[in-house]
């Protein structure tokens, strides 16, 4: 792998991780230019952004998790009723970094939150790939 695959792989991370905390902005652009430049590293890319965005997502989890216990509101509920599988939808702009604080905030579990996390943020940059092959 040369630098620049390294430097546009680390770019990609770098803005995956950020869009998914409570910092403003979205990694889907960044994304489609690697894909779009560089598209011998689709796969790395996809892969990259995937686990950085949810690395950004499990961080406002934690960020979630830290906060002191409290009754569950009917905004609360909503993520109770559903519980870790609510998180396939934490890549959707405005909710998702929502579901990812209220799943900690209610101390759901991990693994669960990681996983269904992952699945949802992974089929999103997939069906991106796609779109644009």
């Amino acid at each position: 792998m040369l630098n620049s695959d390294l430097v546009a792989l680390g770019g990609l991370a770098l803005s995956a991780f950020l869009a998914a905390t409570l910092l403003p902005g979205g990694s889907e652009a960044v994304f489609a230019g690697v894909l779009a430049l560089r598209p011998e590293l689709s796969f790395a890319a996809l892969v990259t952004a995937t686990l950085a965005n949810t690395a950004g997502g499990m961080s406002t989890y934690l960020l979630g998790r830290l906060l002191p216990r409290k009754e569950a509101t009917p905004r609360l509920a909503a993520v109770r009723r559903w519980g870790s599988l609510a998180l396939v939808l934490s890549w959707v702009p405005l909710i998702g970094d929502a579901l990812c604080a209220a799943a900690g905030v209610l101390r759901l579990n991990w693994i669960a939150c990681l996983a269904w996390m992952a699945l949802g943020k992974g089929l999103r940059y997939a069906a991106i790939a796609w779109a644009l092959a």
